[in-house]
């Protein structure tokens, strides 16, 4: 299932400020998606720590790691607002580069995002807004996925991403945008919910 639309007309940044703040939006090449209600326990726990781990590890570096809610317009800093029909809210981002850091959010592609896949966002996650972050630039874009366990992990070769690379929440996984970063999934999994046995 993937998110609804809002309806078949094109918007741009500009428009996305105007709506309400109580309804939240993902813009995507002019569409308007409309975003799932709260998401999960088990999503809010795996990028709230995985998220934890990559900050500690940035310790001292100026590279900021952000959580949803927070606008990423996928354009360059100085596109106009009126310009801009991409803006995306990744799960977790990390951003190095201090230029593409606003008040508002962040301009630019991040050097790595997470998107956690719930039933509602899954078809949106692997699809509309992988083509986005890829035609972005996004060096590392994860999907982790909690009911299952796995991660696919894309990598941009800086023409486009290549084959994914799937795996278990299990072990350590290094991001190779960041250097001398890896998410250790043992204390990430601990804190999941137990799966059904059925």
């Amino acid at each position: 299932m993937g998110y609804a639309l809002r309806d078949e007309k094109r918007y741009t940044y500009a428009d996305y400020l105007s709506w309400p703040d109580d309804v939240r939006y993902e813009l995507i090449d002019g569409a308007a998606f409309l975003m799932a209600p709260a998401p999960s326990v088990d999503h809010q726990t795996l990028a709230f720590e995985v998220a934890h781990q990559i900050r500690m590890a940035l310790e001292g570096h100026p590279c900021r790691v952000l959580a949803a809610p927070v606008d990423v317009l996928l354009a360059a800093a100085d596109a106009a607002d009126d310009a801009v029909d991409t803006v995306v809210q990744p799960d977790v981002l990390v951003v190095c580069d201090p230029a593409k850091v606003t008040p508002r959010g962040i301009r630019g592609a991040p050097d790595w995002v997470l998107e956690v896949i719930s039933p509602a966002s899954a078809s949106h996650d692997q699809t509309i807004k992988l083509a986005a972050y890829e035609r972005a630039g996004v060096r590392e874009y994860w999907l982790a996925h909690p009911g299952d366990r796995t991660l696919t992990i894309y990598r941009h070769d800086g023409d486009a991403y290549g084959r994914p690379q799937i795996m278990e929440l299990k072990g350590e996984t290094p991001l190779t945008a960041l250097p001398d970063v890896v998410v250790r999934w043992e204390p990430v999994v601990s804190r999941l919910l137990p799966q059904p046995l059925w």
